[in-house]
């Protein structure tokens, strides 16, 4: 886990002046993606579509491990941060490294909004907004499908 907690200005700062620098970079075709995920997980990652709320099958787990990202395996969030936001997406506080995520400003929809992608391979993951519990204040909405839960 991160020595240090990410708050919303991190987000902010990272948002608009770059990303850290990722541990390794996963770069794959169009066809390459679509043969290895399913079609729900492809629309949710490489076309950043959002699955419907309370429909993934990690919303209501609370299983010990690390969610990973579903198109690389890169590890993203700890089981011990996350949180029953009520939202309908599973919720985290922070990443499990402060590499792990990247963060782009999100305009769709006529809203402001943080968007957050794996930073090994960019796939979409969700959104960050301040309205998470303490210590960090943020909360990590993410799509069940962009992830696998590795329990071991």
């Amino acid at each position: 886990m991160n020595d240090k907690i990410l708050t919303w200005k991190d987000v902010i700062y990272f948002a608009v002046n770059g990303n850290p620098i990722p541990d390794k970079r996963v770069e794959k075709k169009t066809e390459e993606w679509k043969a290895v995920l399913t079609p729900e997980q492809f629309k949710i990652t490489r076309q950043k579509g959002t699955e419907r709320p309370n429909s993934g099958e990690l919303c209501s787990v609370y299983d010990a491990g690390k969610y990973k990202c579903v198109c690389c395996g890169t590890p993203l969030f700890d089981s011990s941060i996350k949180f029953s936001s009520g939202t309908g997406w599973p919720s985290f506080t922070q990443p499990i490294k402060e590499n792990a995520i990247k963060y782009e400003k999100d305009t769709t929809f006529g809203m402001v909004r943080v968007e957050v992608m794996c930073n090994a391979c960019d796939a979409h993951l969700g959104h960050v907004f301040p309205d998470g519990p303490e210590p960090s204040g943020l909360r990590y909405c993410i799509n069940s499908a962009s992830m696998v839960l590795d329990t071991e």
